[in-house]
C-alpha cells in the first residue's frame, strides 16, 4: 500500500517497517530525497512518480519539525 496521508505515512515507516524516525535518520533521507542526482531518489521518482516523491519530502520535513 502507497500511503496517502502523512498518519498512514508515519505508521508504515515506524509500525510496518520497524524504522525509527530519529533525527539522524530523518535528515539522511532528506538529504538524499532532496538530491536530484542520487540513484535512490532517481529510482524512487521512477518508481512512484514526482507527486510521491514530493509528497514523502513533505513528510520527513513534517516528521522533521515534529522530532524537534
Amino acid at each position: 500500500m502507497i500511503p496517502s496521508t502523512y498518519a498512514d505515512w508515519r505508521r508504515c515507516i515506524e509500525h510496518d517497517c520497524g524504522l525509527p524516525l530519529t533525527r539522524d535518520f530523518i535528515a539522511a533521507r532528506l538529504a538524499d530525497l532532496r538530491d536530484p542526482a542520487s540513484h535512490s531518489t532517481q529510482q524512487f521518482v521512477r518508481h512512484y512518480r514526482g507527486e510521491h516523491h514530493v509528497r514523502v519530502l513533505e513528510w520527513f520535513e513534517r516528521a522533521e519539525r515534529d522530532a524537534r
